[in-house]
């Protein structure tokens, strides 16, 4: 694709979409949360969205808006929301809304979504959380995390199951969840395809819309360009690999740079140090019984 052939289409991405906005309540299915779909459509692709530590879903609201605009049905959990979260509860709720997206007709009944074109995303603790639940679910296709966290149990872990194309968007000045620490190590243990991006300006928070009393805690605040990069990015990808679109295959692809969000190459996981002689020798009848 030529140079300005895809910033038209990153242009064209970083507007609304061609189909109207619907927004519904999760609590109606026994869910808590929110979910927004395009007006009408039958057979089509969904995303579970994963909310980052201590942040209401209504923060959101804009970037699921978008997804929705461009006929990806968008729901996100509105649980886990306390100072002490379980990340394998949120990832369990994430995989139940992806159960209601594709298994309740939605709206007035013009609008369904097919069960293999489902995908995780997900924020801080919640794009973590979405690893965990993609490591468990074979119908998932896809993967895109802003400020990825490691998890407990271990995100790392559950990447090496996760082998579908994964997007990691790290956050530039990221205080909390560096990404050398966090989002790198669970990119560099990915099962299948990991392409991963520095949103250029961004800090942790920044996708994270309008004000909140969390924001007191962590540096940073809501950022606008940080934003639009994050939903053009993560809905040209979505885009390509859960409906095969080609026009956007450049925008989702590992070797495509671009100047709102540079490519990230990673380096090779640090090497494990020799077990010496001495630390490997049979540690007798006693210790043997001690260590189990």
């Amino acid at each position: 694709m030529a140079r300005t052939e895809l910033k038209s289409v990153l242009a064209e991405l970083n507007g609304r979409g061609p189909h109207r906005v619907l927004r519904g309540d999760l609590a109606l299915v026994g869910l808590p949360g929110m979910i927004l779909t395009p007006e009408r459509g039958l057979g089509l692709p969904a995303v579970a969205f994963g909310h980052g530590w201590l942040q209401p879903t209504n923060r959101y609201l804009g970037t699921l808006r978008h997804l929705a605009s461009w006929g990806i049905v968008a729901a996100a959990p509105a649980t886990q929301r306390g100072a002490l979260p379980s990340h394998i509860g949120l990832a369990t709720d994430l995989r139940t809304a992806l159960d209601i997206c594709s298994g309740v007709r939605l709206g007035p009944g013009e609008i369904s979504v097919h069960p293999e074109l489902l995908a995780l995303a997900g924020h801080s603790m919640g794009a973590g959380s979405a690893v965990l639940a993609a490591a468990q679910d074979d119908r998932v296709r896809a993967f895109v995390g802003f400020a990825t966290a490691e998890t407990s149990p271990s995100a790392v872990g559950a990447a090496r199951r996760c082998a579908i194309p994964g997007l990691f968007l790290d956050a530039e000045h990221d205080s909390v969840t560096p990404a050398s620490a966090h989002a790198e190590p669970i990119a560099r243990a990915w099962g299948g395809m990991a392409v991963v991006r520095t949103v250029r300006g961004s800090t942790d928070v920044g996708l994270a819309e309008g004000r909140h009393w969390g924001d007191l805690i962590v540096t940073g605040g809501s950022e606008k360009e940080t934003q639009r990069t994050v939903r053009t990015l993560m809905t040209g990808f979505l885009l390509f690999h859960l409906t095969g679109n080609r026009r956007y295959a450049e925008v989702a692809a590992a070797h495509t740079e671009l100047k709102t969000a540079p490519l990230v190459t990673l380096a090779p996981a640090p090497a494990q140090p020799p077990v010496s002689a001495a630390n490997s020798a049979d540690p007798g009848p006693r210790h043997r019984a001690a260590l189990g």
